[in-house]
């Protein structure tokens, strides 16, 4: 018998958010760690805000609807309110009633940088990882070092010299600007919409883009970030970066350090051994001698290093692909350091949940 196409227009529901998830849905056990570690951090909202006052969007439904953002590769914060407004899923994690009402896209984007100034990304990120290594799962001798571009929220017209104001256009949202014939470099020309950003190219025969640096140190046992930042695009920094990275790490005791060919320098090689780190670094032979001997060659375990390092990779494109950080739609490093390190911590969050399950099945 066909059933009638009428509109069901009923008003109450017996059924909560929470029943309507799935048990096995994998967003349960994604909000179980993030609630361990938001309540770690109550004291830290504590200290935040003011006794007094009007109430603030909670902290932790803030930080909650950001983890969704990047999970599920929302483009903006004002289609992540749409979507709350309706998605029964997305309202439970965040933790939010049929009932409640949906923040405006201002009110919410105002409320999330009072947590950027706090260093919550710090402390989520740390909160996240001490759990990862109560269950096991982190290595502490053996880690990988590796760098990517993240594209900065500037356009290549806003790259001016910095001696003469923009001249004037008959489009100022979208002026005509000719480069023919001019040769821009750092040095002589900035971002008139990001200054912190660089002009910088990935590879000889790449294009040169406006971006910023991302930084990941990843443990080889079970490939988890254990830190990261972003810096200003230049030809060191990666090294320069992978030192302070790895400098925590050491506590006394010999550690590894896996990397591509670009690490391959006498002063980064140098200075992991004055730090008790071993660089197993891949060897670069292209016209020059490496600073990798058979030494270190020799010992087994930097194949495994070699294999492991390629890991790394799987951390940049799951933030570049689901996680919306391919191009930030933030301006200046600071800001751009603090998304990154969050990025870091959603994919730990996906990765502690995929091995706990693997274990457990």
């Amino acid at each position: 018998m066909r059933g009638e196409p009428e509109d069901n227009e009923g008003m109450f529901s017996y059924l909560t958010p929470a029943q309507r998830v799935p048990l096995d849905h994998p967003l349960r056990e994604i909000r179980k760690l993030l609630d361990a570690a938001l309540r770690e951090l109550s004291p830290v909202f504590q200290r935040l805000y003011s006794r007094i006052g009007r109430p603030s969007i909670p902290p932790e439904r803030l930080i909650r609807a950001s983890v969704l953002q990047m999970l599920y590769s929302i483009r903006s914060e004002r289609q992540l309110m749409e979507q709350l407004n309706f998605n029964i899923l997305y309202r439970w994690f965040v933790g939010l009633g049929m009932d409640d009402k949906v923040w405006d896209p201002t009110v919410y984007t105002k409320n999330r940088a009072r947590l950027l100034r706090g260093e919550v990304d710090v402390r989520l990120f740390d909160a996240i990882l001490a759990q990862a290594r109560e269950k096991g799962l982190l290595s502490e001798e053996h880690f990988t070092v590796d760098g990517t571009l993240v594209e900065a929220w500037a356009s290549q017209k806003s790259f001016q010299p910095k001696d003469r104001p923009m001249p004037p256009s008959d489009d100022p949202g979208n002026p005509s600007i000719n480069f023919r014939g001019q040769k821009r470099t750092n040095e002589t020309h900035e971002s008139k919409t990001d200054p912190q950003a660089r002009l910088f190219r990935k590879a000889r025969g790449h294009e040169a883009k406006l971006c910023y640096m991302g930084h990941a140190l990843m443990e080889n046992r079970n490939g988890l970030a254990v830190a990261g930042m972003a810096t200003i695009a230049s030809g060191y920094a990666e090294r320069n970066a992978a030192v302070e990275l790895i400098a925590p790490m050491t506590g006394g005791s010999r550690v590894t350090l896996g990397a591509d060919k670009a690490y391959d320098t006498s002063d980064f090689v140098d200075a992991l051994r004055e730090m008790q780190v071993t660089p197993h670094v891949a060897q670069n032979t292209t016209n020059r001698s490496s600073m990798i001997d058979g030494r270190t060659t020799r010992h087994a375990g930097y194949e495994v290093s070699q294999r492991k390092r390629k890991r790394v990779e799987e951390i940049f494109g799951w933030m570049k692909t689901v996680g919306i950080l391919r191009k930030v739609k933030l301006r200046g490093r600071l800001l751009v350091d603090s998304l990154f390190r969050f990025g870091l911590t959603v994919y730990n969050l996906v990765r502690i949940r995929n091995l706990t399950a693997e274990l457990t099945g």
